[in-house]
């Protein structure tokens, strides 16, 4: 498909919107408007005077529809106006209405609470529902997931910060996944040497934290697969941790164990001796075929035995993922899965939505997405969201893909109390993350003008180590930013 674009700049919306209804199609953008179209096409263009008059018109096969309205030249709402104009001849064509209507950023939570500053609790739904398409289903989401991360928020100061550690090893390639990871049959021998520098880039990085008197609210160490060090080599990292950061402020401790496959017990002791006090043990799914689809070593029952091996270790805060629409996955198999997960108990679930990224094994060995999928996922989602408010969790936390099934969303539920905090301060972007390792990103936030600066680690483990010395040279801006904002 290709999009026409004339006489305006909302390329990234216009195409974004578009990829909605057309998850599976290649999308061309382009401002060279040629004599004839060439269908498949959306057209769109803008003829500014005293007011803009706005023409869209989509063709696709037979198929042809058209749309026009003027609006005033200064309405700071044109791109809305447009997509909203998109929207309804898509709608229309499709059959297909998105639940989260035109928005199609990652973080709609956000934006809701930017209108609750300006307006009441009523106005901002109506605008939602009325102004953006926003199903009531989902606004009612957005409302009461905004209503808990505020509260997470507020316990940010202007010199907070949160810690990421990054450890890309898993134990294999996951079909769905487009994360920067090595497994470890392939790269066993980087995690050494890749164990020795994180250990330094941890001490380098507190020093800056250090020097500058910031505030350690939240650690969290993700991947990858973390688990995939071994006991000792796990050690080494947290006593780096421990020894160089000071925590005696922080809330909370992540590792993100996910694969059941690579916990053990010397690791979950050694883990929680370090002082971490949550951590995630992802199933993705509790059906054993699925499971074998998606590439995952593990069956259902070693996810339930190692999360009562970590009860027995002593984790009173285990976090567990599920993903609704993976392949050949039901609606009853996921009902069957998230029952028995609640039956365990874990104090947060996340349910994640199936996203098609374009450099996961799933896309490339060429799944698409269609229609009874979506509606599958819908009905996953729904019942998680009526069984898990009827236990006990709250959603806490909210954000968004592109090409994820029904063009849903991921939601982190929690028992009120025990919301990962870190999941708000990232998704919110309340504040300043430095961050370690391969792929890792450190995001340097300037409060008084809501301004972010990242940083960005080598993405591989292989560049990480041979380039690690430029790594350290970039990091010198940590302590630049803050001379300059603080």
């Amino acid at each position: 498909m290709i999009i026409y674009i004339k006489n305006h700049e909302f390329h990234y919306e216009t195409e974004n919107l578009a990829r909605v209804f057309f998850p599976n199609e290649k999308i061309e953008v382009t401002n060279t408007v040629p004599d004839e179209l060439i269908s498949p096409y959306i057209y769109t263009a803008f003829d500014n005077g005293e007011n803009t008059a706005i023409t869209t018109e989509i063709r696709i096969g037979d198929y042809q529809d058209s749309r026009k309205a003027e609006f005033r030249t200064d309405s700071s709402d044109l791109e809305l106006e447009l997509a909203l104009l998109i929207y309804d001849m898509l709608v229309k064509y499709t059959g297909v209405t998105p639940p989260w209507g035109v928005l199609t950023g990652v973080r709609p939570i956000k934006l809701f609470r930017r209108l609750l500053q300006d307006t009441s609790l009523e106005e901002a739904a109506d605008y939602f529902k009325k102004r953006l398409m926003v199903s009531e289903e989902k606004t009612n989401l957005a409302i009461e997931t905004e209503k808990h991360e505020q509260a997470i928020i507020a316990l940010s100061q202007d010199k907070s910060y949160s810690l990421y550690i990054s450890v890309p090893f898993c134990p294999s390639r996951c079909s769905y996944c487009s994360f920067v990871s090595a497994s470890v049959e392939r790269a066993k021998h980087l995690i050494e040497p890749y164990t020795e520098l994180l250990c330094r880039e941890l001490e380098e990085t507190a020093e800056y934290a250090k020097k500058l008197g910031l505030r350690l609210e939240s650690v969290y160490m993700g991947g990858g697969t973390p688990t995939t060090l071994s006991a000792e080599q796990m050690q080494r990292v947290l006593t780096a941790v421990n020894n160089n950061f000071d925590l005696s402020e922080c809330r909370e401790f992540t590792i993100e164990a996910g694969r059941p496959d690579t916990i053990t017990e010397e690791k979950l002791n050694v883990i929680k001796a370090c002082g971490v006090d949550r951590i995630s043990i992802n199933p993705q799914t509790l059906n054993d075929d699925v499971l074998r689809i998606i590439g995952r070593r593990h069956t259902a029952q070693d996810t339930i035995d190692t999360f009562l091996l970590a009860r027995r270790c002593g984790f009173t805060h285990i976090n567990m993922d599920l993903i609704a629409g993976l392949p050949s996955e039901t609606a009853e198999s996921f009902i069957d899965t998230l029952d028995r997960i609640t039956q365990l108990d874990p104090e947060s679930i996340t349910i994640h939505t199936l996203a098609m990224k374009r450099s996961s094994t799933l896309t490339q060995d060429g799944k698409t997405l269609n229609k009874e999928e979506a509606e599958a996922v819908a009905q996953m989602l729904s019942y998680a969201n009526k069984k898990l408010h009827a236990c006990g969790y709250i959603p806490y936390y909210l954000y968004r893909q592109s090409r994820m099934t029904g063009n849903m969303e991921n939601t982190g539920w929690s028992k009120p109390g025990r919301e990962g905090i870190y999941n708000v301060f990232v998704m919110d972007e309340t504040h300043t993350v430095l961050a370690c390792g391969a792929g890792a990103v450190t995001k340097l936030k300037e409060n008084k003008n809501n301004t972010l600066e990242r940083i960005f680690n080598f993405k591989y483990p292989y560049e990480y180590i041979d380039r690690f010395n430029e790594i350290t040279e970039r990091k010198k801006r940590i302590g630049t930013f803050y001379a300059e904002h603080y």
